[in-house]
């Protein structure tokens, strides 16, 4: 048997550059190549190996560590989970700051391959810089915390093991059901430690995504359902994009008369005006998507988790005549709310569906009127919300209005936290199934710009337009920098609302005083807090940036922006207190039972009258 001779490291990141995917028949290298920030702990042996492997596997280097993997998530969810990315940092500050990045991708089911420096394994200089340690159990460190948030992790303490651990990396990887990240800890005496691995493993693979297969008495069940349905609703879930999906939808629905809802995850599934599209569902959703799900008899959700958000805590759709039907590739999800389950593929589960539905089953025609009624009413919403405004502190909603009116079809919108992404699930009409990036299933504050430089990265065609408010920035903003340095340009619009205006209003919403939300409500030696200058910052960073006062002169500087070679910032302020209508929709936030506040304990009775509409 033939063997080479190499380090752990060199061994990883040869086998790494070997990995392809087949989809379609097009075969491309799955991974794009590592995010590194080197330290002792990873500086010698990784860094040499990426060094070396530069020409097929290039290495970019990032200002933050958690930033960097924030724009590696990206690019995986933009590439529908198959192309992906590395990451690697020093054990210690560097490792831990990845934690908050592997949590959102195992919430969102999104590939990243999380690969932090560890104390030596052979333990000589133990206690090493850095090092954290645990008096009961010395096999512990820092990247221990990422055993909760990866799908699958590993400490390679021998450079053999590697032979077994990366073929199941790349398993969990393009899983469709596993699917999330994945940590390999590498001590850093192991990763410069030589092995003589067979030639064979080093071999080019060609992987495809796995599509399972139909039980056959699920199937039965779900179209005996669907066919006894009058007023059914699809809710298209981020599975539905990720399994390539969006086009037997799209045709399944147009042929049934069934509205689609969309999921953050799923938005873009249809075309803003394909005559199915009902828009954003849930706490977060249209006037036309809640009432339909209000009196919807069956609901079919689509490799959706039916989070909170979506199911409005479990009261948007919890009535005894209406039954709920889950199609998801994963048995963990198809069984969520007592749901009847077929567990497969999303394009497999529509195309057998449809193919054995009664032959030009249809819902009511009542049904389908509604759908256009709503619609209607919702669009007129939509208009009055999105339009052009002389008010000095325009709304949310207004400065989306703008954005779009200046933005091209295959542009992307990046966001992740705060009241925009509920803005954006309502308003943003999607004209192509990637020109919607919004991270909400961890809802993590500073996602945003970083995740802008990976969509970035990822279709480097496409203008990418992130969306962030004033909060998020000051969360993280350092992959601004990395964007001008690598020549990945981004536009970033920072709504300035003076503080967390999104929880601020949930605060008052529940029956309490503003506090320590808006600045002009948290302690400060300086009445008032003092005004950010976003636009001097993002200039001292590299990139081109002014600061604009209302809706049309924001427009003239979009238009600047988009004319621009390189990152561009626009600052705007906008009011924190205004938000867009979505029919009403409730979502569980307890109240204090006992409060010294009046305001406190109307709430508290309010949301004891709310929560009788859950299920238990």
């Amino acid at each position: 048997m033939s063997t080479l001779r190499l380090t752990a490291s060199q061994a990883m990141f040869r086998y790494l550059s070997q990995q392809y995917l087949e989809t379609d028949g097009k075969i491309e290298a799955i991974f794009a190549g590592a995010f590194a920030i080197f330290g002792h702990g990873n500086v010698s042996g990784i860094g040499e190996a990426l060094y070396q492997q530069g020409a097929t596997f290039p290495t970019y280097r990032a200002h933050n560590e958690q930033g960097m993997a924030h724009s590696a998530i990206a690019f995986a969810k933009q590439h529908k989970r198959r192309k992906m990315m590395v990451c690697t940092t020093s054990i210690g500050p560097g490792a831990a700051n990845m934690v908050t990045a592997a949590g959102l991708a195992h919430a969102n089911r999104l590939p990243v391959l999380f690969v932090p420096g560890d104390n030596f394994a052979n333990r000589r200089p133990d206690p090493v810089l850095q090092q954290i340690e645990c008096f009961a159990d010395p096999t512990i460190s820092v990247n221990d915390c990422f055993k909760p948030v990866s799908r699958y992790f590993d400490r390679i303490s021998r450079p053999e093991q590697l032979i077994n651990s990366l073929p199941m990396a790349m398993r969990t990887l393009l899983d469709p059901v596993d699917c999330g990240p994945v940590t390999l800890a590498f001590p850093q005496d192991v990763q410069s430690e030589a092995f003589d691995y067979p030639s064979s493993f080093f071999d080019k693979q060609i992987h495809r995504i796995r599509r399972p297969g139909i039980d056959p008495a699920e199937l039965a069940k779900v179209v005996e359902l669907l066919q006894q349905a009058s007023r059914p609703l699809i809710i298209a879930g981020g599975g539905v994009q990720y399994s390539l999906a969006t086009q037997v939808l799209s045709d399944f629905a147009q042929r049934h008369h069934i509205p689609v809802a969309e999921t953050q995850a799923g938005k873009g599934s249809l075309h803003w005006q394909h005559p199915m599209a009902v828009g954003a569902i849930g706490v977060t959703g249209t006037t036309a998507a809640n009432a339909l799900a209000a009196e919807a008899d069956v609901i079919i959700a689509i490799g959706s988790r039916l989070q909170d958000f979506t199911t409005e805590s479990r009261t948007l759709f919890n009535r005894p005549d209406v039954r709920l039907i889950q199609i998801n590739v994963g048995h963990f999800d198809a069984t969520k709310h007592g749901a009847m389950a077929l567990q497969t593929d999303a394009v497999l589960a529509i195309q057998a569906v449809d193919n054995a539905l009664t032959q030009n089953w249809q819902s009511s025609p009542a049904w389908l009127t509604k759908i256009a009624e709503l619609n209607q009413q919702w669009h007129n919403i939509y208009q009055d919300a999105t339009e052009a405004s002389d008010a000095q502190l325009p709304s949310d909603a207004q400065v989306l209005g703008a954005i779009k009116r200046q933005s091209a079809a295959s542009d992307v919108v990046v966001c992740a936290a705060g009241g925009l992404p509920g803005e954006l699930h309502k308003l943003w009409r999607c004209d192509d199934i990637s020109s919607y990036h919004v991270e909400y299933g961890f809802s993590c504050m500073g996602y945003e710009i970083a995740g802008g430089l990976g969509v970035k990265m990822a279709n480097p065609e496409r203008d990418v337009i992130v969306v962030v408010g004033d909060g998020s920035y000051m969360m993280m903003n350092s992959e601004l920098a990395t964007s001008v340095m690598m020549g990945c340009k981004i536009i970033v619009v920072v709504l300035d609302n003076r503080g967390f205006g999104c929880i601020n209003r949930l605060q008052m919403a529940t029956g309490n005083a503003p506090f320590n939300n808006l600045l002009e409500n948290c302690y400060s030696n300086n009445k008032p807090a003092p005004k950010l200058d976003f636009a001097a910052h993002a200039r001292a960073m590299g990139a081109q940036a002014e600061s604009v006062t209302g809706i049309t002169h924001l427009e003239q500087a979009l238009i600047r922006a988009k004319a621009a070679d390189t990152s561009y910032l626009i600052a705007i302020d906008t009011d924190p207190y205004i938000t867009t209508d979505n029919g009403e929709s409730w979502w569980d936030v307890a109240i204090p039972e006992v409060s010294n506040s009046d305001k406190v304990n109307d709430a508290q009775q309010q949301y004891q009258a709310a929560k009788h509409k859950q299920p238990y």
